[in-house]
């Protein structure tokens, strides 16, 4: 009888692929691989260290050391004032000076308005400041100084000199929640004072106080008995030149007058107290 339960052989199918052996392992090469990264990281780290000893025994040579400092002309400070706050000093490494670390020490001095710091070889600094220019005076409760662009610098402090025209109105508060109106205000402030710096009757030396209010506008004080001279905004320079057609008749009356409006297009009001 035939066999029913007679396993059939098994056969391959045609289209499989037998695997090609694996290749050994060439542990040699990979050992070059790694002992010539080896020797490269290690040919850097030699570099970096004989280059660092290298710029050690330079900077500590003598011929490498400061002797000379140059400081621009100054008005306001002085060449020992700069030089303490720069902090160098005759005998430090030339090539550790931080040259951008000097320059914002100096820039913290309120007088300082821009820096420039130098490095000459092989024994010279040089430090170039210009220095900020006060044109007024600026009331905020205590007394700062102002320059011509309108920034608010310094604060006044003992010897700080006091004859320059004062500006009001702008408070500190305005200069933090409206800096860009409070500096635009305080620029106005100025170009008024440049156009009274060119009058030939009414000029920067007959005024007191240039006072800004925020609906008005400007108000001048004269210096002689402090009458309100009103300008309100624009066309200042029209205005003035209408009052310097008659200033020199009021200035004999300006301790009677309450006040001047100049806030008109083609006219003066003269208010007398």
């Amino acid at each position: 009888m035939r066999d029913l339960h007679k396993k059939k052989p098994k056969v391959a199918p045609k289209n499989r692929l037998k695997k090609p052996p694996r290749p050994p392992i060439n542990f040699r090469a990979i050992f070059k691989k790694v002992a010539r990264a080896g020797g490269i990281v290690l040919a850097g780290a030699l570099v970096v260290v004989i280059v660092y000893q290298i710029h050690g025994v330079v900077s500590r040579a003598t011929f490498l050391r400061l002797e000379r400092i140059e400081v621009s002309p100054l008005s306001r400070l002085t060449r020992d004032e700069v030089i303490d706050q720069a902090g160098v000093k005759p005998g430090d490494e030339m090539l550790g000076l931080r040259l951008r670390r000097i320059g914002e020490m100096l820039a913290k001095n309120p007088w300082v308005e821009s820096v420039k710091v130098r490095r000459y070889f092989p024994h010279t600094l040089a430090i170039e400041i210009a220095e900020r220019e006060p044109v007024a005076v600026i009331n905020m409760g205590f007394l700062y100084y102002l320059d011509k662009r309108g920034d608010v610098f310094k604060p006044l402090t003992v010897g700080d000199r006091l004859d320059y025209p004062v500006v009001t109105g702008v408070t500190e508060d305005d200069l933090s929640r409206d800096p860009a109106g409070s500096k635009a205000a305080l620029q106005g402030a100025i170009e008024l004072m440049g156009m009274l710096g060119k009058g030939a009757v009414f000029r920067l030396e007959d005024v007191s106080e240039i006072h800004f209010d925020k609906g008005f506008g400007y108000t001048l004080f004269t210096a002689q008995g402090g009458v309100p001279v009103r300008l309100g905004n624009g066309s200042h320079a029209d205005k003035l030149a209408r009052l310097a057609r008659i200033y020199g008749d009021l200035r004999a009356q300006l301790p009677s007058l309450q006040y001047i409006d100049l806030d008109y297009n083609d006219k003066i009001i003269v208010k007398k107290g």
